[in-house]
């Protein structure tokens, strides 16, 4: 059960991605994010009416806190998406999300074999060859500020802020239904609120208008609720570790569609990265 319910939040998120990401190119982020969130929002509060009872306060304050790192997470990679390919950010910050759930599950006593270990390292490596971007002598300075100010850089910022956001999640703990889930979206909405008034009309990027631009961020939105959802359940169905990895594989889901849909390439070094991150995914979910 835990295994499908992490691939089908993997599922959600990649597809989620995709469409937020190509949403982003046409407008700007926060734009986008103020019209999928909302909507995300209101799938979950009906959900979370619907099958389960009241909250809990614990629940919710693990919830609102996971909301703040999910909306810096989530903001921060349609930045990045909108900076740097999406065969290369996706899979940087998935990385980045993996590995702090695992960390926080070894050391709250999740038992990590030898296989898994393994397959961490090779995350690791995975996360610095798919950053590579275009080539250039080391210690450029042209270079430098092109990597820590790309889309590379921002994603593994947003891989983290996913981590905390996951561990959070799983913070909240068994009983108290989908409301940990409302609670963080509505944290994460009003972050994002804030974040529009002080910019004002300093958001950048074009008006969200025009209908496939609205539909690509509704559906973002829909789905990348539906992926916390399974994600949510996922967790407190089985350990954080496992859990976050196997949620951790949307990349291949979103990589697919950028190659599909805008033909991307990828360098030699690159999709070198992606095998050892595949690889690397694979052992962690098989130990």
């Amino acid at each position: 059960m835990v295994t499908l319910l992490g691939l089908g939040a993997a599922l959600g998120y990649g597809v989620a991605d995709f469409l937020g990401g190509a949403a982003s190119r046409r407008s700007s982020v926060l734009r986008v994010l103020l019209l999928g969130m909302p909507v995300g929002l209101v799938l979950l509060s009906a959900a979370a009416v619907l099958t389960t009872g009241p909250p809990t306060g614990g629940g919710l304050a693990w919830g609102l806190a996971a909301g703040l790192a999910g909306a810096t997470g989530i903001l921060t990679f349609y930045r990045a998406l909108a900076q740097g390919p999406m065969s290369v950010v996706a899979p940087v910050s998935a990385l980045a999300a993996a590995i702090l759930p695992v960390a926080v599950g070894t050391m709250r006593g999740e038992r990590l074999g030898a296989t898994v270990l393994a397959g961490v390292v090779l995350c690791v490596a995975a996360i610095g060859m798919v950053s590579m971007e275009d080539g250039g002598r080391a210690g450029d300075r042209v270079t430098s500020r092109r990597l820590m100010g790309g889309g590379p850089f921002l994603a593994a910022v947003s891989g983290l802020a996913f981590g905390v956001f996951f561990t959070m999640l799983k913070e909240a703990g068994d009983g108290n239904g989908l409301w940990p889930l409302v609670a963080s979206r509505a944290s994460g909405v009003a972050l994002l609120l804030i974040i529009a008034v002080i910019l004002g009309g300093r958001m950048g990027g074009g008006r969200l208008s025009g209908a496939t631009t609205l539909v690509l961020a509704l559906f973002s939105g829909v789905l990348d609720a539906v992926g916390n959802a399974l994600y949510y359940l996922a967790a407190q169905r089985g350990m954080l570790s496992l859990a976050a990895v196997l949620t951790s594989l949307y990349p291949a889901v979103t990589v697919l569609l950028a190659r599909v849909v805008y033909s991307e390439r990828l360098r030699v070094v690159q999709r070198a990265g992606l095998a050892v991150a595949v690889a690397g995914v694979a052992l962690v979910t098989l130990g």
